[in-house]
């Protein structure tokens, strides 16, 4: 049975930061997509980052740029988010997720969800 479970969560101050991390069971990790989604309380799940098999590409969102970054560990089954120069606008849900392809970029692409961990931002 998959499993993805999110760790790191937590509560910053603004320009502060967060490191953000997912164990992954039941799957073929190594294999596959994964990636990082939020979804702020009345507003719809977004797309952060994504890293693909190997990790040879990485995607991010816009407000990602410069300021997250995602990575990988084959070995042991984890995806890791560090994230710097938050900003209330960052609190939101954090949610790891696992593809069925080679590469994640989009929603359309998870299989697999992790049950969240909670980032928020004070100003």
């Amino acid at each position: 049975q998959a499993q993805l479970v999110e760790s790191g969560g937590g509560l910053a101050q603004a320009g502060g930061s967060l490191r953000l991390s997912c164990v992954a069971s039941g799957i073929t990790f190594s294999t596959y997509g994964v990636g990082w989604f939020r979804q702020a309380p009345g507003k719809e799940r977004e797309f952060v980052a994504g890293i693909s098999y190997m990790g040879t590409s990485k995607h991010y969102a816009d407000f990602a740029v410069g300021r997250f970054t995602i990575s990988r560990d084959d070995h042991n089954h984890t995806l890791a988010l560090q994230m710097s120069s938050l900003q209330p606008g960052d609190t939101a849900m954090y949610y790891c997720a696992g593809s069925g392809t080679l590469d994640l970029q989009t929603a359309n692409e998870v299989l697999y969800w992790g049950q969240g961990t909670q980032v928020t931002v004070s100003s």
